[in-house]
C-alpha cells in the first residue's frame, strides 16, 4: 500500500473541529491557495526546507495506520472528555491513497475515536463515500465563489468543489463551511450573496459558517522553502460583524475563527 506522507501531528488542537483534538497534516495538495500558511503541505513528498535558525531540516514522515492509530489513542481520555476526537487535514487527505485513509478513518471508528475531515472538495466524490459512514463532521474549505476568481488564486475550478459539497449535504452529512475572508477579493458584498444564493438554490445544510481572517502566520516559511509569496490584506472587525450578520440573517449559525 503506497503510504502518504505526514508533515505534523498537532496535538491539543482546539480549531479543527468540536472540542480537544489530534490534528494529523498530509502532505500533498491539488490546489495552490495564494495565501496559503502551509506551503509545506503542498508536495506530496518528503522535502527539505530550512527551519528558523538557517538548518537544513527534512519535512514530511511516513507512518503506517497502526502507528498514526496509536499515536491517537494517547489522548483519548481528552476526547472523551471534551468531545473532541482526532482531524485528518492536509494539504489535502482526500487525494491521498484513499485505501490507507479509509483503513485509518475506520481504524479510529472502531476505537471510538471522533474523526473529522478537513477538505477543500477538490478530490473525487467516490473517495467521500468510501469514509462517509465513518466521519462525523466535514470542515468544508469554499475558497471563493466566483469561478473565474477561484482559478486565479487557486488554479484550478471551484466546479468539483461546489459539486461535492452538494453531493455530501445530499448525503447527510454533518458539515462546517469554512470561509477564508481576504479583503476586497472574496468577502466583498457581492461574493457574500452569491454563497449565499448558491446555498440556498442548492438546499446546502450546514451546521455552522466559520469565517476565517486572513492571517500572515507560516509567511516566512515560503523564504525557507525558497518559493515566491503573495501577502494578502485582513479585513478589518467591522466588515468582518458585517459579513457575519448577513449570513446569519440568511439563517445560517456563523462564527468569526475556527
Amino acid at each position: 500500500m503506497d503510504i502518504p506522507v505526514v508533515f505534523n501531528i498537532q496535538k491539543f488542537s482546539i480549531h479543527d473541529g468540536p472540542g480537544i483534538r489530534t490534528t494529523i497534516f498530509f502532505k500533498g495538495c491539488p490546489i495552490r491557495c495564494l495565501w496559503c500558511h502551509n506551503p509545506e503541505s503542498q508536495r506530496y513528498y518528503e522535502e527539505s526546507m530550512l527551519d528558523n535558525d538557517g538548518n537544513v531540516i527534512s519535512c514530511g514522515k511516513r507512518y503506517s495506520v497502526k502507528e498514526l492509530i496509536k499515536e491517537a489513542e494517547k489522548d483519548i481520555i481528552f476526547y472523551d472528555q471534551s468531545g473532541g476526537g482526532v482531524t485528518l487535514s492536509g494539504g489535502e487527505v482526500m487525494t491521498q491513497n484513499i485505501e490507507y485513509i479509509t483503513e485509518l478513518v475506520k481504524g479510529l471508528y472502531y476505537k471510538g475515536i471522533s474523526v473529522v475531515i478537513d477538505t477543500c472538495g477538490v478530490a473525487h466524490y467516490n473517495n467521500f463515500e468510501r469514509i462517509l459512514p465513518y466521519v462525523d463532521r466535514f470542515l468544508y474549505d469554499l475558497k471563493i465563489i466566483d469561478n473565474i476568481d477561484h482559478k486565479h488564486y487557486t488554479g484550478v475550478s471551484n466546479k468539483l468543489v461546489l459539486e461535492n459539497l452538494k453531493k455530501l449535504s445530499d448525503a447527510g452529512a454533518s458539515i462546517d463551511l469554512r470561509l477564508i475572508q481576504l479583503d476586497k477579493i472574496n468577502n466583498r458584498e457581492e461574493d457574500t450573496d452569491n454563497i449565499i444564493a448558491y446555498l440556498k438554490d442548492n438546499n446546502i445544510n450546514l451546521e455552522k459558517i466559520h469565517l476565517l481572517p486572513y492571517h500572515k502566520f507560516g509567511s516566512d516559511k515560503y523564504d525557507r522553502l525558497n518559493r515566491s509569496k503573495t501577502i494578502f490584506e485582513t479585513p478589518n472587525n467591522e466588515k468582518l460583524q458585517e459579513t457575519k450578520r448577513k449570513y446569519e440573517y440568511a439563517g445560517y449559525t456563523t462564527i468569526i475563527g475556527g
